[in-house]
């Protein structure tokens, strides 16, 4: 359902299902990502509803494409949505699921390489929003706190994604860490400091 809402959000702006895909690719596929094949029947569906229209456009590519906006109806759907409880879903981590039942392996050392794995795909992602985060201080002296306010949502957006990724390295940095210093050879780890109770 909340696929319907975002397309509704980009929409403000005329856009093809292509501009979606790559807008989901390129700005906001850090906290959501969709595919063409469920682009165009939520497209289909909300001009059902009239919460969009699309009309014929030309297109460089030689056939010809659809490009479509949010109505009223639709922009109306928007803020209702909007003014709503906060959409929480049931994510699926299948990385997680794969820790979890990682014992199933008795080798460590898999362990520390698959953690290594997951820490370069998150710290690609990371790069990759570090990189949009300094562009866009390096262009607007109003980053991030004089922002305008349909800007300081954009960036609050941005700064949740840079906050979980900087965790998900840092989680994998202590797990490969505490792992590797259970490996044969390792020198003994330092006793904790015991907490007060």
């Amino acid at each position: 359902m909340s696929l319907e809402f975002i397309l509704l959000g980009l929409l403000r702006r005329p856009a093809s299902g292509y501009d979606l895909k790559k807008f989901f690719d390129e700005g906001i596929g850090y906290f959501w990502a969709a595919e063409l094949s469920q682009i165009y029947p939520t497209l289909k569906r909300l001009e059902k509803r009239g919460w969009v229209r699309s009309r014929a456009a030309a297109s460089k590519r030689g056939s010809g494409r659809r490009v479509y906006v949010t109505t009223p109806a639709g922009r109306r759907a928007l803020r209702e949505w909007l003014r709503g409880e906060p959409q929480f879903g049931d994510e699926r981590f299948a990385y997680l699921a794969q820790v979890y039942f990682m014992d199933e392996l008795k080798d460590l050392r898999q362990t520390i390489r698959f953690f290594g794995r997951m820490r370069d795909h998150f710290a690609t992602k990371l790069d990759a929003l570090r990189m949009l985060d300094r562009r866009w201080a390096e262009a607007d002296p109003r980053y991030p706190d004089d922002l305008p306010t349909s800007e300081l949502h954009l960036q609050l957006t941005l700064r949740k994604g840079l906050l979980s990724l900087e965790a998900h390295v840092l989680w994998c940095d202590e797990a490969i860490r505490r792992m590797g210093a259970r490996l044969p050879g390792a020198k003994p780890r330092r006793p904790q400091p015991k907490r007060a109770s």
